[in-house]
C-alpha cells in the first residue's frame, strides 16, 4: 500500500481500556472492555483487515489496482471496504441477510459489490456459512480476486499481537484473564499467544453460542448473535487457544448489549454481550480483586435494525 501522506488506516489501533462501573461483579475485580469501536469502522475488525491487505501487498498477492474477494457476516466486509477504498482495489462481498442491514449498506457505502446469500429465517448455520465460503471461491476464480479467506488466513494474527501488546502495557501488567467470543478464533488466538508469552499464568476464555456450540462437542445448531458461532469447527482455532470454553444464548447476550447501553452508556452489538455475560461469570469464580479483560467488539450502530 504506497500511501505516504496520512490515512483514515492511520487511526486503526491503540483503542481505550474501560473498566464498567455499574455492572461489574461484587467481588472487588475489575472487568475491563477493550473498545474496538474506537477504529474508524467501529469495529476489531479493522486491525485483521489492514492486516491481511498489508501482507498480500508485501508478497505479490495483491498488485496495484486489483481486486479483493471476501465471505463475510458484515465486520470484516466493512473494514476490508475501508481499507480497500484507501489503497485503490476494487472488492466483492458475499455476505447474507442474516446479518445486520447496517452492514451491508455500510460496505456498499465504500464502494464494495455486495452478493446476498438467502438465509433460513435470519438466523447464522453451518449450511448459511459453507454456501457463503464457496461462493466466494467460485468469484475469486472468475475473477481472479485475491481471496483473503478470513477462516485459514493466519496474516491477522499479527494484528491481534499488537492488540495484546497494547492491553499489556495499559494494564500494567496486572492482568488475570482475557475472555473473548470466537468467530474466525483469530482474535481470541492472536491476543491469547502474546498475552501467554507476558504471562502464561493468565486465564484464556473462548465462547460460543450455546445454540450452536460446536467447539464443546455439541450439534451445529442456529442462532442470532452477529458474526461469531460458524457452525462446525473453523480451521484457526485448536484445543490449547483457550483454557476454557463458555456457552452464551442469543437470549442471553441480546439482553447484557441492552444493559450495557442503559446502564453504562456502552453501545454495543450481541457479541459484545455475551463478551461481557461471561467475563461477570469468570470474576466471580477468580480470586477477589482479579483483572478481566475482554472486548467491545463493535459499535451498536451497526445493529440498530435488530
Amino acid at each position: 500500500m504506497k500511501v505516504t501522506s496520512p490515512t483514515v488506516l492511520d487511526q486503526i489501533g491503540d483503542t481505550a481500556l474501560l473498566p464498567l462501573r455499574r455492572l461489574g461483579p461484587h467481588n472487588g475485580s475489575r472487568i475491563l472492555l477493550k473498545l474496538e469501536d474506537g477504529n474508524p469502522t467501529g469495529s476489531i475488525k479493522d486491525r485483521m483487515a489492514l492486516a491481511m491487505i498489508e501482507a498480500a501487498e508485501a508478497d505479490g498477492r495483491l498488485r496495484p489496482g486489483g481486486r479483493v474477494v471476501e465471505y463475510t457476516g458484515g465486520s470484516t466486509g466493512v473494514s476490508l471496504a475501508l481499507v480497500c477504498a484507501v489503497a485503490g482495489y476494487k472488492l466483492d462481498i458475499v455476505s447474507s441477510d442474516a446479518f445486520a442491514a447496517e452492514k451491508l449498506a455500510h460496505m456498499r457505502a465504500l464502494g464494495a459489490e455486495v452478493h446476498v446469500i438467502a438465509s433460513d429465517r435470519g438466523r447464522m448455520t453451518e449450511k448459511l456459512t459453507r454456501d457463503m465460503i464457496e461462493a466466494a471461491r467460485i468469484i475469486a476464480a472468475d475473477n481472479g480476486g485475491f481471496w483473503t479467506d478470513q477462516l485459514n488466513n493466519t496474516d491477522q494474527l499479527q494484528a491481534y499481537h499488537a492488540m495484546a501488546d497494547e492491553i499489556w502495557a495499559q494494564t500494567n501488567g496486572e492482568l488475570d484473564a482475557f475472555v473473548q467470543i470466537v468467530g474466525t478464533a483469530a482474535s481470541l488466538r492472536g491476543n491469547a499467544e502474546r498475552l501467554r508469552a507476558y504471562d502464561d499464568s493468565i486465564t484464556v476464555v473462548g465462547i460460543e453460542p450455546a445454540e450452536s456450540a460446536v467447539l464443546s462437542g455439541h450439534p451445529t445448531g442456529a442462532h442470532k448473535i452477529d458474526g461469531v458461532g460458524a457452525g462446525f469447527v473453523v480451521p484457526l482455532w485448536h484445543d490449547k487457544v483457550a483454557d476454557a470454553i463458555e456457552l452464551v444464548s442469543t437470549e442471553e447476550a441480546t439482553a447484557m448489549a441492552v444493559a450495557l447501553a442503559r446502564t453504562e452508556g456502552l453501545f454495543a452489538g450481541t457479541s459484545t454481550g455475551a463478551n461481557v455475560v461471561v467475563a461477570l461469570r469468570i470474576a466471580e469464580r477468580l480470586p477477589p480483586h482479579s483483572t478481566i479483560v475482554t472486548v467491545l467488539c463493535d459499535t451498536g450502530m451497526k445493529y440498530l435494525s435488530k
